[in-house]
């Protein structure tokens, strides 16, 4: 049974399908074209592909590959259908509100905050990511005050105006698709020895196979691999959130989901191509320096360690920047279905939604100390507890997606502009493949791995759902109480 959205605070976002404006609610269309089409863009490229794949290449070998393929495969299809339910009512609360529609107000209330809690734990992590990149340049500051300095400047953007956060968006993101299209281009032509003056030995793809093979760990390597490799895809959703600002929100969510899949092929099959073909897998220079480092010095370009941490901590300004927006229009968007408090669903004179964005940014200081002050034992422990989160979320918006396609084909079928492919089918293949990562996530028992992670963000979740639950059943019943005392 379809639970009704919950009476909000402010007015709430239009259903799908019932023609209406997407979302009066004091939020301003501040976002432009060229922001959003940018965070579509850049949203998928996060610091993790240049950190992280280092170990992902160690684990798998070229195998990599199919690692980033499979997990790739799963955006592309949580997108479409994500896509599908945005297209047909953009708002600030993307699947939580879709959620809150299709499965119940215990639904969009639980992972919508599951959903703030990831983001501004990763506000902590990016912040002393960044601060450490910083340090190096410049020792005399101490980390903990450039990570201060850095979310205190980033906070301000967000404060100041929606267009604000998308300028400097546009910039971070731009930054990083430059970088990701010219790596691909040089590296692509030193693999076929065209490259003026590379030092490398040009030897085509040879490197996939001559090195104990495509999978040298064994098929089951693959599977590491996206354990490895599947978290550094997040962030692709947030332009579902943004569409509600801009513009045009249906031609955004269109265009942005249609093109997901040349991003992900471009950027991660790509770029990842181009470094276990310029290098032997086991290349000790991966391990050392980071694959996109070693493949840059493979190929001659002087200072690629310094190139690379610029393009590393402006992902990593990318990344904070959208998640302190990400998550303030979240818990924005709790305030107004009554599921956080009033103060979040106000906005200032700019549009702002300034209590949402402090609130975040508070926790996100919050963290940064514990990163500080106990990073063994309280920060790690919020590092485990959200580490499953995003699976969470995408386990919602398939199951969010198989109630809503009835709903808007019955309400006003002209929204449904975008459609998931061979459905149901495939959205239940989708929810059966991200089940599978979860529970072989449990084989997993190195320390901070994902069998902890799971059950850590599995015992969160289950305590935020809960709290909905009995929050839901005092409701009901202050309203019985009321309803039989006006009697």
């Amino acid at each position: 049974m379809t639970t009704p959205p919950p009476s909000p605070v402010a007015a709430p976002p239009a259903p799908p399908g019932n023609g209406q404006a997407p979302e009066q609610s004091g939020l301003q269309s501040g976002l432009k074209n060229r922001h959003l089409s940018m965070i579509a863009v850049g949203g998928v490229i996060g610091a993790g592909l240049f950190v992280g794949s280092a170990s992902g290449i160690t684990a798998a070998g070229p195998g990599i590959l199919l690692s980033y393929a499979l997990v790739g495969a799963l955006v592309v299809f949580v997108m479409r259908m994500l896509g599908e339910m945005a297209a047909a009512n953009p708002t600030s609360g993307s699947f939580s509100a879709y959620a809150d529609r299709a499965l119940g107000r215990w639904a969009g209330f639980s992972i919508g905050w599951l959903y703030w809690f990831f983001w501004v734990v990763v506000l902590a992590v990016e912040a002393t990511a960044g601060a450490a990149i910083l340090t190096s340049w410049v020792p005399a500051v101490p980390q903990w005050a450039w990570a201060l300095i850095v979310m205190v400047v980033l906070t301000a953007t967000n404060l100041a105006s929606v267009a604000s956060f998308g300028e400097f968006e546009f910039w971070f993101a731009g930054i990083k698709v430059v970088a990701i299209a010219a790596f691909i281009v040089l590296g692509g032509l030193a693999i076929f020895g065209v490259l003026p003056g590379s030092d490398n030995a040009a030897t085509g793809f040879a490197n996939l196979t001559s090195h104990g093979g495509f999978l040298p760990n064994g098929p089951s390597a693959i599977l590491t691999g996206v354990l490895m490799v599947v978290f550094s895809f997040m962030g692709s959703e947030i332009v579902t959130l943004a569409a509600g600002e801009s513009e045009d929100p249906q031609r955004a969510v269109t265009k942005a989901t249609k093109s997901v899949i040349w991003r992900v092929g471009i950027f991660y099959l790509g770029s990842i191509l181009v470094v276990v073909s310029l290098l032997p897998w086991n290349d000790p220079s991966i391990a050392k320096k980071g694959s996109y480092v070693a493949a840059l010095d493979s190929i001659g370009i002087p200072h690629a360690g310094q190139i690379m941490n610029v393009i590393v901590l402006t992902a990593v300004l990318s990344c904070l920047n959208s998640g302190l927006y990400t998550a303030s229009r979240m818990a924005f968007s709790l305030g107004q279905r009554g599921d956080a408090p009033k103060a979040f669903a106000r906005t200032n004179a700019r549009g702002v939604p300034q209590a949402a964005i402090l609130a975040s940014v508070l926790f996100g200081f919050v963290a940064v100390g514990f990163n500080y002050l106990w990073p063994d034992t309280v920060f790690q422990f919020l590092l485990n507890s959200s580490g499953a989160v995003a699976l969470f979320v995408w386990l919602v918006i398939c199951f969010s997606q198989l109630r809503m396609r009835g709903i808007i084909l019955r309400e006003n079928p002209d929204k449904l502009v975008v459609r998931m492919w061979l459905f149901p089918y495939l959205t239940w293949a989708t929810i059966a493949m991200i089940s599978f990562v979860l529970v072989y996530m449990l084989t997993d028992d190195s320390e901070g791995g994902g069998r902890i992670q799971v059950l850590l963000s599995v015992l969160l979740a289950v305590l935020v759902v809960g709290i909905s639950l009995v929050r839901d059943r005092l409701g009901r019943n202050t309203a019985e109480k009321a309803a039989v005392t006006s009697r």
